[in-house]
C-alpha cells in the first residue's frame, strides 16, 4: 500500500492519503477529498491492488480480473489466476479461520441484500407507531422473491442537521431500544439478517467516550444486529474486528469501497461490488477468487438497466444489493430485472453452499458465441452458471462435459432433466438461453439426488414459461403529492405579533435543493409541486400569491409554553419532545429563543390551537424575499452582522433570541428568517417516502465532513429533510413560524 503512495509523495494530498491509508477507524476522508474529482482519485489510488501485476484488472474500480483474450488462452489464464492466489496468500500469511466461525456461516447465504432507508413508509407506520416488517418483506417477496439481509439506514442524509451523532440517530428510532430489538427479531424470524452503517466520517457531531469500534460493537450487541456496513470505508479496519472479539459477539463486516489491502479479507467477510465499467466479456471478482467464501454484493444504486450487474453477479456466483430507496429517491427495479432476481435467487437458495466452492472456476469452455459460464463443484454435484451477453436467443449445444454413466443432468433454469448426446465419452448438453439471459445446469450423481431438486425444477419450470424478455424494462419516477394545508379563518384585524404580507402578482418562485446526492436519475431528486409532472431538485414557477399574515418572529419557547398549558398537549410519540426543556418548562433565560425539538405534527397542533397554519415554502420565501429575488432578507450581500454566527463546535450552543438581529428584517418586516433555526414548511409524500422542506438554515454547521446536512442560508435554497416519525424527526435546530390567511 505505502509503496503505491510513495509514488505520489509529491502530491499536495500525500499526507492526507497516507493518514487515511492506515485504515484506522479514527480517520476519515478529508473534506477536500470529498469532491467527486478527488474522491474518484482516492478510490482509484487505493484500489489499484499493487500487490499483483498479473492477471489484468477490469472495471472502473479494479475489483475484477479480465477474462482470457481467447478460448485458446483460457488454460494459461486460469493457471495465472491460481498462481496469483497462491503467491498472495503466502505473501500475506493469509489466515482463513474467521470464515470457519459457525455463527457467521449465514454470510455465505446472503445473496440478495438491500440497503433500506429507515424512513421507508413500508417499514414503519407513524400512525400506528409500529414497525411493519412483514409488510416491507412481503412487498419485496412479491416483486422479486425477497431478501436475505437488510442494511437499515437511519443516519445520512439527515445527520448533521443538529449535533446528534450516528448513535443518537439509531437510539432515536421509534420505540427506543426495546422496539428496535423486536424489529430486528422480526427480520430474523423471517430469515433476514440485519446490518447497520458505520459512519466513519462522523467526527463533527456529539463526542462519544468510547472509541468508535467499541461503541458500535456494544450498540450492535445490545440491539441484536448481525453486521455493519462501513460507509465510505476502504475495508473495515481490524479494530472493529478486535472490538467484536472482546465483546464475544461476532459481527459481519462489510466495507462500502474496495479493500485497501487483500489482508483485510480475513475479517471483511463481505463487500460491495462496484463493478462499473463493464466490458462485453465478464470480469472475475478479485475478492471472490482470492477467498471463495467472501461474499460480494454488487451495488449500482442509480442504474436503471440492471443487466450488466445481474449477469456479472450470476457469472461470479455472488450476491446483489437490490437498493431502491436511495436517500428517499425511489429507483424501483423494473419488472424484467425483478423477475431475473427472483430466478437467480431461487437457484442460489436451492444450493446455498455451492457458490462458495473452493474449486470454482470461471470461463468454462462453451460452444456458443456470446455465452460465458462458470463452474461451481461440490463433493457430489456441480452447478454451471451461464450468461448470454448478446441480445439474441442461443439454442442448441451449449457445453461439452466428460460423460459418466452414473450422472444425471438438469437444466435448472428451465426446470427439466436433460438427456445428453453422448459422443466419444463426452456429454453434449443442449438447451436454450434467451437474449441477455441466463442458464444453470446441475450435474449430480444418481445415488445422491438433492432433496429439494424436484421442488426447484417444478418452480423454475413454472417461472420459465414466461421469458424474461416479455417483462417490461420500463422505468419512471413515482409521483409525489404535497400534503394539503387547510386555509385558516381570516382575522378581522392584523393579529398581534404578525405582519401582513401583501398579495403578489406574477411572483417568480425559484428554489433549489442543497441535497448532496441525487442527480444521477432523470426526473427523480427533490420534490414534486402541483405544477410539475415529476419530482425535481429545482423549482421554478410564476404564481400569484394571495395576501396573508405571517408571524414576525419564529414561535418562541414562551409562546409554545402557553399552548402546552392551555391544551395540556403531549404527543403520543413523545421521544425528544421539547428535549431541552426541564420539568415541563423552558430553561431560565430562553423564553425568547425559538422553540425547537418539535416535530411537524407538534407544530401543526400548535398552529391549529392558534387559529393559524404552517406556511407553504413559496409563502415563506416571498415573505422573506419580496419581489426582487434577493438572496437574503436584507439584500444580496451576506452581512454577518444580520444573523447569528455559525457554531462549528461539537457541543452545539443554543439558538439566539429571535429579536437579536433587527438588521435581518425582510422587506415586509419579518424577522429572524435565516441563520438561527431551520423552519418547517411543506410536507411531500410518495408511496415510499415522506420529506419536509426546511427553509432558512440554522446556526449549527457540523464540521470534518462534506456528508453532513448542508446549510441553505440563501433564500432561493431549501433543505429536504426526510421524515420517519416524530421521535427521530425532532431536532435541536428546527423551529417554525405560522401564517394566517387574509381576505
Amino acid at each position: 500500500m505505502f509503496l503505491l503512495i510513495d509514488k505520489f509523495n509529491k502530491s499536495s494530498h500525500f499526507l492526507n492519503l497516507k493518514k487515511y491509508a492506515t485504515f484506522k477507524s479514527t480517520n476519515y476522508i478529508p473534506d477536500k477529498l470529498m469532491s467527486n474529482k478527488y474522491c474518484l482519485f482516492l478510490l482509484l489510488l487505493l484500489s489499484t491492488n499493487v500487490w499483483a501485476q498479473e492477471p489484468v484488472y477490469s472495471g472502473s474500480y479494479k475489483e475484477l480480473f479480465k477474462g482470457p483474450e481467447s478460448p485458446e488462452q483460457r488454460d494459461k489464464w486460469l493457471a495465472n489466476l491460481k498462481d496469483w492466489r497462491h503467491k498472495e496468500r503466502s505473501r500475506l500469511k493469509y489466515h482463513s479461520s474467521f470464515y470457519s466461525e459457525p455463527k457467521l456461516k449465514w454470510i455465505n447465504h446472503t445473496f440478495i441484500y438491500v440497503q433500506m432507508m429507515a424512513h421507508d413508509r413500508y417499514f414503519y407506520d407513524p400512525a400506528s407507531h409500529k414497525y411493519t416488517v412483514t409488510r416491507y418483506l412481503n412487498d419485496l417477496k412479491k416483486r422479486y422473491g425477497g431478501i436475505d439481509a437488510v442494511l437499515i439506514w437511519p443516519t445520512y442524509p439527515n445527520i448533521g442537521v443538529d449535533n446528534r451523532n450516528q448513535f443518537d440517530l439509531t437510539a432515536d428510532l421509534p420505540g427506543g431500544q426495546k422496539a428496535i430489538r423486536q424489529m430486528i427479531a422480526d427480520f430474523k424470524a423471517n430469515g433476514v439478517r440485519v446490518f447497520f452503517p458505520i459512519m466513519i466520517w462522523d467526527h463533527g457531531t456529539r463526542r462519544i467516550k468510547l472509541t468508535m469500534p467499541d461503541a458500535l460493537v456494544k450498540e450492535m450487541k445490545g440491539l441484536g444486529a448481525d453486521g455493519m456496513n462501513g460507509d465510505t470505508m476502504f475495508g473495515v479496519s481490524d479494530d472493529f474486528y478486535r472490538a467484536s472479539q472482546h465483546e464475544n459477539y461476532p459481527l459481519a463486516w462489510q466495507p462500502e469501497q474496495s479493500l485497501g489491502n487483500l489482508k483485510m479479507i480475513e475479517w471483511n467477510r463481505l463487500s460491495w461490488g462496484y463493478f462499473w465499467g463493464y466490458e462485453y466479456k465478464p470480469g472475475v471478482s478479485v475478492y471472490k477468487w482470492f477467498e471463495p467464501r467472501h461474499q460480494v454484493n454488487i451495488t449500482n444504486r442509480w442504474a436503471v438497466n440492471k443487466t450488466d450487474d445481474l449477469q456479472s453477479a450470476f457469472f461470479n456466483g455472488i450476491g446483489y444489493n437490490s437498493w431502491e430507496n436511495v436517500w428517499s429517491v425511489w429507483n424501483q427495479i423494473s419488472d424484467r430485472y425483478a423477475e431475473t432476481i427472483r430466478r437467480i435467487s431461487t437457484v442460489y437458495r436451492s444450493f446455498p453452499d455451492i457458490w462458495a466452492s473452493k474449486d470454482w472456476e470461471p470461463y468454462i469452455p462453451v460452444l456458443q458465441k456470446g455465452v460465458f459460464a462458470s463452474k461451481f463443484p461440490d463433493r457430489d454435484k456441480t452447478v454451471y452458471a451461464f450468461i448470454n451477453r448478446d441480445s439474441t436467443d442461443v439454442s442448441g449445444a451449449q457445453i461439452v462435459l466428460p460423460y459418466r454413466s452414473n450422472e444425471k443432468y438438469y437444466d435448472l433454469w428451465n426446470g427439466l432433466e436433460i438427456k445428453p448426446e453422448v459422443r466419444d465419452g463426452k456429454a453434449i448438453l443442449s438447451f436454450l438461453i434467451e437474449g441477455y439471459g441466463y442458464g444453470a445446469i446441475l450435474v449430480t450423481n444418481n445415488s445422491v439426488k438433492p432433496a429439494n431438486l424436484n421442488m426447484l425444477l417444478s418452480k423454475m419450470a413454472d417461472l420459465s414459461k414466461k421469458k424474461l424478455k416479455s417483462f417490461s424494462t420500463g422505468w419512471k419516477p413515482i409521483p409525489q403529492q404535497m400534503i394539503a394545508i387547510k386555509q385558516t379563518k381570516a382575522p378581522v384585524k392584523i393579529p398581534e405579533g404578525m405582519v401582513k404580507i401583501p398579495a403578489a402578482t406574477n411572483y417568480r418562485f425559484e428554489s433549489v435543493g442543497v441535497m448532496i446526492e441525487g442527480n444521477e436519475l432523470p426526473l427523480a431528486v427533490g420534490v414534486q409541486h402541483a405544477w410539475e409532472s415529476h419530482p425535481s431538485r429545482s423549482q421554478k414557477n410564476t404564481m400569484d400569491i394571495a395576501s396573508f399574515y405571517m408571524d414576525k418572529y419564529p414561535v418562541t419557547n414562551k409562546e409554545f409554553k402557553k399552548f402546552i398549558d392551555a391544551v395540556k398537549y403531549h404527543p403520543t410519540d413523545g421521544h425528544n419532545f421539547l428535549k431541552d426543556w426541564i420539568n415541563g418548562t423552558y430553561p431560565s433565560g430562553s423564553g425568547d429563543q425559538p422553540v425547537t425539538w418539535v416535530s411537524l405534527e407538534d407544530t401543526r397542533a400548535y398552529a391549529k390551537w392558534a387559529g393559524k397554519r404552517l406556511p407553504h415554502e413559496w409563502e415563506w420565501q416571498y415573505a422573506a424575499q419580496g419581489t426582487d429575488g434577493r438572496l437574503y432578507p436584507w439584500g444580496n450581500d451576506k452581512a454577518q452582522d444580520k444573523f447569528p454566527l455559525p457554531d462549528t463546535s461539537r457541543a452545539m450552543r443554543k439558538p439566539t433570541n429571535v429579536n437579536a438581529y433587527p438588521g435581518g428584517a425582510s422587506p415586509f418586516g419579518v424577522m429572524d428568517l435565516v441563520g438561527n433555526v431551520w423552519q418547517w414548511t411543506d410536507e411531500y409524500a410518495d408511496e415510499h417516502s415522506r420529506s419536509a422542506i426546511l427553509k432558512g438554515s440554522s446556526y449549527y454547521h457540523a464540521q470534518t465532513s462534506g456528508w453532513y446536512f448542508p446549510p441553505a442560508l440563501e433564500l432561493n435554497k431549501y433543505g429536504k429533510y426526510l421524515l420517519m416519525a416524530p421521535a427521530i424527526d425532532r431536532a435541536a435546530t428546527i423551529g417554525f413560524r405560522c401564517v394566517m390567511d387574509s381576505n
